[in-house]
């Protein structure tokens, strides 16, 4: 084989070699699923899509979001996992992602907005875990007093809760 084909071969294989770069092995969720992604995903643990428990969720890094909302009163603690770094962990990073949420309502939250900080999926709120009733079991929140890109209706739109479904797309 020419030297150039092994260099370019070479290259092709070396993000598979980097750590980090490929998404870690999916353990299947030991309770009820609360998070089902699917579409252009590197790692699945349910057949084509990656499924998610509350525990595994809150194995995650947490982070905790302290802001004011348009349909809260006063300052809130959400704690959740960043978006970005979901994604990532099942190499679906730098994609946007379309959001579902139990009552059917979904939308589409592009790529510029998967930053690091950026928008968290929130499991709990000022301590207590998200219930159905209180926009459960899942929130996607974004760091609105953090700054003004964040303040905006397109931005509030893509604020899903009872979120349960993330499909990223190509």
């Amino acid at each position: 084989m020419p030297r150039s084909s092994l260099a370019a071969l070479a290259l092709l294989c070396l993000p598979a070699a980097v750590p980090g770069h490929a998404a870690e092995p999916l353990l299947p969720p030991e309770g009820d699923v609360v998070l089902t992604v699917t579409g252009a995903i590197g790692t699945a643990n349910q057949g084509d899509a990656a499924v998610f428990d509350l525990a595994m969720l809150q194995a995650m890094e947490p982070v905790t979001i302290t802001t004011t909302t348009i349909w809260t009163e006063g300052p809130q603690a959400f704690t959740g996992v960043p978006l970005k770094a979901l994604l990532d962990s099942i190499g679906a990073g730098g994609k946007p992602v379309e959001a579902h949420a139990l009552n059917d309502y979904f939308t589409e939250i592009p790529v510029d907005d998967i930053t690091d900080p950026g928008p968290i999926v929130a499991y709990a709120q000022n301590g207590s875990l998200l219930s159905v009733r209180d926009k459960g079991p899942l929130w996607i929140v974004y760091p609105y007093d953090d700054d003004a890109r964040w303040r905006s209706e397109v931005i509030y739109t893509r604020s899903i809760w009872q979120l349960n479904a993330l499909d990223v797309l190509p």
